[in-house]
């Protein structure tokens, strides 16, 4: 499902048609039909019981003055060895019985024998255990362990039980959700003990008897389960009784039904297509914001509001309770911030070649020229690639403004007809601020059609020797590029920098200098992102220029980093220039409701904001988001939520411009439904960016395991949908994050002194950088780059 502009053009894609929410913690097992688990003792009754219509019978009552006056005779083990091996006594009860109130019982069982006829058999009575308040003082001596405690409290209350006739398998008795406690459990039967003699005088045979077994609750287990699984509605049981007797439903549709693995919710958004074609009227100023969050409101509103749709808390004991989405938010709206500001030219924009005429420079390599094999050195192919360029742009864009900067043991900023060259060197190449303050002072090149033959006769005549000041050559190159917005920057170079400014070949001999050039390159890629200049490295096959810290000046500004061989760096250096800067100074915020999370290497909350920089008509950027652990239960499925994506960024002719799109998403927590609409480019060109954002850091593996995930979700929906187009592309994608899954060792070196994780090499470099920036059309790998 995607959003699309009043141009009608794609600017705005989600890779579900759905919000996915997974679902309830008890449905992760697949059990849908059960709404809840809950830890509930097994020794409370079922919560569907029945109250019973009749009362229980009130306890027997006896004569307190005769249990005063009972002794409490000795308890014989011989009734326990009977006890255990009779067949009649459940094996359940193996110990020997130990009651605190067997007087009371005694006495209470001679008196009803009494009552009872001589023809009638008597039958047994047995005292429960008594409460913890109602047990003998501590001060009482306990007896043996044979004999029952005697008691002195004879104002006790006597609890007993009929004696089951027949003793039931518990274990066989299935639970019953409907029992009801009207009817008591137990048979009311005997055991037959034999006649014990005893020495204590006036001790009847009744009173020897063995205590009979109280009754059982029909909802006790012989093993008590502490973990009950509690059906939530009449419907949903049903339903889950007929799923096993359903012939139509296979492995495959119960496997849907599950949580998905990975995040299909994923948005891509095209800011190539949405900057370069505005055919939306823009409004004047600023817009109407919300104080908290920032979300943009219409213009109803006054100038700020202190609470809006996303800023909301919403009450998680109520799934419902989610503010309605806003109906006056903007759909499209294009914003002019800076009204009053004069809109610059957008022919000011220069190209600034940066060539490296070091020593190593000079190194030749065959080539078939005709019939005849010749030698060429790498200087030769770059100085015929840059006149090549020179060419076309004179011819397709004659105002362009083109500048030349080369460096060795020295840096150089060539002139033109009316401004001689200017040369720097030794300590001039350690001062930063010396450095930028002479490309400040240097004065703008000409239009090319003014200085093309003589741009073109400086790069014939250019010769080479000396070390690699790189470090203040790219310095200098990003200062003079500043100037206007929008320009662009090729660093050409077959290896290191190896003077004091940005030193890249003290890794094995100084970690000091080697972090203080890491800083150095990401603090310049900075500064280049922030004047709105976009800086490109191409390097030279079968070189080491340690791609993965100068690559981070091309990470930051939105450019490229190649590896060419020297046959190729012609169309190498039209590609770069061909792809034209559209905006600059981009940031794209990303507003969704509390109980939504952004997900990515910047964890934000509800709301995410990603420095874009610069953009190109091929930029693609992508984000993840998903329900909030804490917060997920107040996303009910059939809702709907909002999301907002604000735009802020720069033309080319410096002004300031905003671009909001708000749109409304259904939420879901069905699988299927979610498989069926997932986007696999766009799942697939998310994982890309993501996991190689992480290696690029050193994370490879958080990079594997972000991959991983979404694999899974691929090969899920593809399984699920059954497409043969969808079957080809996932197997192209593959192959582009093999190195990720498999083969990242292949990339990296063998040790590193700044961090832990093992650094890239320059084809690892090339390819996680390439992989980052790439766009559904460039996922796939050059042939260069595979292994």
């Amino acid at each position: 499902m995607s959003l699309l502009s009043q141009a009608g053009r794609i600017t705005m894609e989600f890779a579900c048609g759905f919000v996915y929410v997974p679902p309830a913690l008890s449905q992760k097992d697949g059990q849908r039909p059960i709404a809840h688990v809950v830890k509930r003792s097994a020794l409370l009754p079922p919560v569907n019981r029945t109250r019973p219509r009749t009362p229980p019978p009130p306890p027997p009552t006896t004569n307190s003055a005769e249990v005063k006056s009972s002794k409490s005779p000795p308890f014989p083990l011989q009734i326990i060895e009977q006890l255990e091996k009779s067949k009649g006594v459940r094996t359940l009860v193996k110990s020997t019985p130990f009651y605190e109130n067997a007087e009371f019982h005694r006495k209470s069982g001679a008196a009803s024998s009494i009552i009872t006829s001589p023809q009638q058999t008597t039958s047994p009575r047995k005292t429960a255990l008594l409460p913890p308040h109602m047990k003998p003082a501590a001060n009482s001596q306990s007896p043996p362990y044979s004999q029952p405690l005697p008691s002195s409290n004879t104002n006790n209350q006597i609890f007993t039980y009929d004696l089951p006739k027949d003793q039931p398998d518990l274990n066989a008795q299935p639970w019953d959700p409907n029992y009801s406690y009207s009817i008591p459990e137990g048979t009311g039967g005997e055991v037959n003990l034999p006649a014990v003699t005893s020495s204590v005088p006036g001790q009847t045979s009744a009173q020897s008897t063995a205590p009979p077994l109280p009754a059982r609750p029909s909802f006790m287990r012989s093993v008590p389960e502490y973990l009950v699984l509690l059906p939530s509605t009449h419907s949903a049981s049903s339903s889950s009784q007929k799923l096993p007797s359903a012939p139509s439903l296979t492995t495959s549709t119960t496997a849907d039904k599950g949580p998905l693995q990975g995040n299909p919710n994923v948005m891509l958004v095209s800011l190539g297509k949405l900057l370069s074609d505005e055919r939306v009227q823009p409004i004047q100023g600023e817009p109407t914001s919300c104080s908290q969050c920032g979300s943009v409101l219409d213009s109803g509103y006054d100038n700020m509001v202190n609470v809006c749709y996303f800023c909301q808390s919403c009450n998680l004991t109520s799934p419902a309770s989610i503010p309605q989405c806003p109906t006056n938010g903007y759909q499209d709206g294009l914003f002019l911030l800076t009204p009053d500001e004069k809109p610059l030219s957008a022919a000011d924009a220069l190209l600034l070649f940066c060539i490296d005429t070091s020593g190593s420079m000079s190194l030749t390599c065959q080539v078939s020229d005709g019939e005849h094999v010749v030698h060429r050195s790498r200087l030769q192919f770059v100085q015929e690639a840059v006149f090549q360029c020179v060419e076309r742009l004179s011819v397709q864009q004659p105002d362009i403004r083109v500048g030349l900067i080369t460096f060795s043991c020295q840096v150089t900023m060539h002139g033109y007809d009316n401004f001689t060259s200017h040369f720097l060197s030794g300590a001039e190449l350690t001062d930063s601020d010396y450095l930028k303050a002479a490309a400040a002072s240097f004065p703008s090149p000409p239009p090319l059609s003014q200085t093309k033959d003589f741009l073109q006769r400086q790069v014939l005549g250019l010769t080479e020797s000396g070390t690699t000041a790189l470090g203040p050559a790219a310095l200098l190159a990003i200062a003079m590029a500043s100037r206007q917005p929008g320009s662009k920057v090729i660093i050409c170079t077959d290896g290191k920098a190896n003077t004091d400014l940005g030193n890249l070949e003290v890794e094995d001999n100084d970690a000091r200098t080697l972090l203080s050039s890491t800083i150095f390159y990401q603090e310049l890629g900075e500064y280049a992102a922030n004047q709105g200049v976009t800086v490109s490295v191409l390097s030279i096959e079968g070189t080491d220029c340690r791609l993965d810290e100068l690559g981070t000046l091309a990470d930051r500004t939105g450019g490229t980093v190649v590896i060419a061989s020297p046959s190729r760096l012609h169309p190498e250096f039209e590609q770069i220039i061909e792809n034209r800067t559209t905006a600059t100074h981009c940031t794209v915020t990303l507003l969704l409701p509390k109980a939504l999370r952004v997900r990515g290497e910047k964890e934000a909350g509800h709301k995410g904001t990603r420095e874009v920089g610069n953009v190109d008509p091929k930029t693609e950027i992508t984000f993840q988001f998903g329900a909030s652990e804490h917060d997920a239960e107040a996303l009910a499925s059939g809702s709907r939520v909002s999301i907002q994506l604000q735009i802020r960024y720069r033309r080319r002719n410096g002004q300031t411009m905003l671009r909001v799109f708000t749109t409304e998403r259904d939420v879901t927590d069905d699988s299927s439904t979610v498989l069926s609409s997932l986007s696999l480019a766009i799942i697939q060109l998310n994982s890309s960016q993501a996991s190689a954002a992480l290696a690029v850091r050193g994370r490879f593996l958080d990079a594997r395991r972000e991959g991983e995930l979404q694999r899974k979700l691929i090969e899920r929906a593809i399984e699920h949908n059954r497409s043969a187009e969808d079957k080809q592309t996932y197997q192209e994608w593959v192959k582009t994050m093999e190195p990720i899954y498999n083969n990242i060792h292949n990339f990296t070196r063998r040790k590193s002194v700044v961090s832990d994780s093992q650094s890239l090499t320059d084809a690892g470099a090339a390819l996680l950088y390439t992989m980052k920036h790439s766009n559904r059309k460039s996922i796939s790998l050059k042939d260069k780059h595979k292994l």
